[in-house]
């Protein structure tokens, strides 16, 4: 078992201190507030929180979990330090990392009379490169040590919400640790021994940045529900029913599907089925930003691939599928298909090959569309990646056929190959690469 100290007494420290100590560990929680301090010590928690009274009470009484003001006594008595402090934003938006960075050099301060080395886990919420560019470096000032020699400093967010954040620590979506090494890694792992859950080691800031992730996409669910509540209101829908029935669907809609970063969204079905829901809403006096963000969002991803072409500033470009999807010959509303119209309007030189898209096959509504719209794309089509590859400068994967992702080895050195779909799962040889949104 671990000796822990645990910095901030609030929500996330309170509660990460008492669940350690039933788990075992000896804990020693610190707090600038003398109140916070003398309820711990008095088993008595400094938050409301179901089932958390009955876990101070009983780790106070068995002696796992003591408190101090004494940043230096709490170093002494520890091998592991949790920084759960608060980071309040600042009138901008910004993150204030002021209380942070003072634990940071409380922590460091005291580690230079401690002869061990010493693991400092972030466990506050911050920003992506916070804990690289403000926390280390001034743990590092404070301590005169240096992290990777004998101190470590790792990420550890919390997945606690307020009502049932007992029970979450118990049985988290997963633990996740960011960490530089295996053995800060590990140091961490250990305290969450007792926890059924798989755990991610990953980097500092991948660590950072998946706590942000989760919480935007709580907040996008909760205001598209509303949205959706609020038109089917209008329209004299049960909300509630219609949620309920989305939610079974765990292949797509609850599910990893539609979640990889990457190119626009297109096809007959998505673009003209928002467009629909955002009319009908309007004709109802009602706005829904969400939705019509959507297709906004979708609109500046084609221009950031289009801005990425452009930014080499080559005139002959090679595209790689045209169609919105591998394989299918779709063509309506295909990102690709603005994409290209807009380098051609460029005067850029444009030579496409896509295996599904033939002129003697497209049938129906399709080949409408292609006949009304872009007619001309035919004269554009090549029947080989090779002839493609050959006559281009910037090479422009648009979908995820198999075979794009095999072009490596086929590129010359001065290609620029821009990757809107993550082609390219393996090493790549040929050519310089850049993805569009990794």
């Amino acid at each position: 078992m671990s000796l822990v100290s645990v910095f901030g007494l609030g929500y996330v420290g309170n509660v990460s201190a008492a669940c350690l100590a039933k788990a075992g560990h000896d804990v020693i929680g610190v707090d600038v507030n003398p109140n916070k301090v003398d309820l711990i010590q008095a088993g008595k928690p400094t938050v409301v929180e179901a089932g958390l009274e009955e876990l101070v009470r009983c780790a106070v009484s068995t002696g796992k979990l003591q408190a101090t003001t004494e940043a230096v006594l709490a170093i002494q008595k520890s091998d592991v330090s949790l920084v759960c402090v608060g980071t309040p934003p600042n009138g901008n938006g910004s993150l204030d990392l002021t209380i942070v960075e003072r634990v940071c050099h409380q922590i460091g301060s005291a580690l230079r009379n401690h002869p061990k080395k010493h693991t400092v886990v972030i466990r506050s919420t911050v920003l992506p490169g916070s804990t690289d560019e403000v926390m280390i470096p001034t743990l590092e000032r404070a301590s005169g040590r240096r992290v990777g020699e004998d101190l470590s400093v790792c990420v550890n967010p919390e997945f606690l919400r307020e009502g049932s954040s007992v029970k979450d620590f118990h049985s988290p979506p997963f633990t996740l640790i960011g960490a530089n090494d295996e053995s800060s890694a590990a140091a961490v792992a250990a305290l969450y021994n007792s926890i059924d859950a798989t755990t991610h080691v990953t980097t500092l800031r991948t660590a950072e940045m998946v706590k942000y992730v989760c919480n935007g996409f709580h907040a996008v669910k909760i205001g598209f529900a509303n949205e959706i509540g609020n038109l089917c209101k209008a329209l004299d829908v049960d909300s509630h029913e219609v949620m309920r029935i989305f939610c079974e669907d765990r292949k797509l809609n609850i599910s990893p599907a539609y979640l990889q970063p990457g190119f626009a969204f297109g096809g007959s079905c998505l673009p003209k089925d928002l467009r629909a829901l955002v009319y009908k809403a309007r004709r109802l006096d009602f706005d829904p930003p969400i939705l019509s963000a959507a297709l906004e969002s979708n609109r500046k991803q084609i221009d950031r691939a289009y801005d990425m072409v452009m930014a080499n500033g080559r005139k002959r470009v090679g595209v790689l599928g045209l169609s919105f999807k591998a394989g299918t010959d779709d063509l309506r509303e295909s990102p690709m298909v603005a994409l290209t119209e807009r380098l051609i309007g460029k005067g850029l030189q444009v030579l496409i090959y896509d295996r599904y898209v033939s002129q003697a096959h497209v049938v129906g509504a399709n080949r409408e569309f292609i006949e009304r719209e872009i007619p001309h794309i035919w004269s554009l089509m090549r029947p080989s990646i090779e002839q493609v590859l050959g006559d281009s400068d910037v090479v422009v994967v648009g979908n995820r056929t198999p075979e794009f992702g095999r072009i490596s080895a086929q590129l010359r050195k001065d290609q620029v190959v821009i990757d809107l779909v993550r082609a390219f799962d393996g090493a790549r040889s040929g050519g310089t690469y850049e993805g569009i949104c990794w």
